[in-house]
């Protein structure tokens, strides 16, 4: 996957919980009854919200859930650490047939039509009254800024975009894998900035609300203009789903379920503070009147 794609398919730590990298466990759910059910297999990490955990609490589990009862289809995981390598070792692999959340630019798997637009997110305490309004102020020279990096050079749009402007000096990398043990890892660059161990963070937007929300400080969360520096630093993207490639049939069903229950995934993604943008293809924008 490309350096942005790595960063928004959700990743999380190389290893799980227990300290056990790359392995897998599947559970059902969803109703049972005598009936013969095919099964909508995801494979999802069991730690990473607002996305997915093995709770059901992210908003891709609700979106899951609704999909399968709307196909009528049992729903089943496989937990997998989204790190580099996820799409390989999980859907190309067999071991699912959908994968929530991957953008729409990625080349190689078969995409739904987007269900959601997102950008990347200035997060700063509101007792402090410095929300840029844009990378190029000269203001964001002077302040701690916090972004989470990949590594391998294979770090997230803003982490180039603030290189670009030489401003790295005063800028901390925080770990999109962060502490594996601890819940939903990518928290930690939100809540430093609650802590002041930073001024500002430069967040993927689903992460910088829902955690934003939930800090003890009060926090304002404002969108970074949706420009492009160069083609590695876009800071708004379409997320869509994602099945193999000559999976053809899967996903127009999915697409059929995204076009039917529009109003269900826009009242999911705003119960789970998920800030939409515009910019949608226009092929989705029309398909979602």
């Amino acid at each position: 996957m490309s350096s942005a794609s790595s960063y928004l398919v959700p990743l999380v730590a190389a290893m799980s919980a227990f300290g056990v990298a790359g392995m897998s466990t599947e559970m059902a759910i969803g109703w049972q009854d005598d009936r013969p059910v095919s099964e909508l297999r995801v494979c999802a990490d069991p730690n990473n919200l607002p996305y997915s955990n093995e709770r059901g609490e992210g908003f891709e589990n609700a979106l899951a859930r609704l999909i399968a009862a709307d196909l009528h289809r049992t729903l089943r995981y496989t937990w997998w650490p989204q790190r580099r390598g996820f799409i390989r070792e999980t859907l190309q692999a067999g071991r699912c047939d959908v994968v929530m959340g991957m953008p729409t630019t990625s080349q190689s798997v078969r995409l739904t039509q987007p269900y959601y637009r997102s950008s990347f997110m200035f997060v700063t305490r509101r007792d402090d009254h410095l929300p840029p309004a844009a990378l190029d102020d000269a203001h964001l020279r002077r302040l701690r800024i916090g972004v989470h990096v990949v590594g391998g050079g294979n770090d997230v749009p803003p982490a180039h975009a603030l290189a670009a402007r030489g401003m790295m000096a005063n800028v901390r990398g925080y770990s999109i894998y962060g502490d594996y043990s601890q819940p939903h890892p990518p928290s930690a660059l939100i809540e430093a900035v609650a802590r002041r161990e930073i001024d500002v963070a430069v967040v993927w937007g689903p992460l910088a609300d829902y955690f934003a929300r939930r800090q003890p400080a009060a926090l304002d969360v404002e969108p970074i203009p949706a420009r492009f520096d160069t083609p590695i630093t876009p800071m708004a993207f379409d997320i869509s789903i994602a099945v193999r490639r000559a999976d053809a049939q899967l996903q127009a069903a999915l697409d059929g379920v995204l076009k039917r229950r529009r109003g269900d995934v826009r009242q999911l993604l705003q119960r789970y503070d998920v800030p939409v943008v515009s910019g949608a293809s226009r092929r989705f924008a029309r398909s979602m009147e």
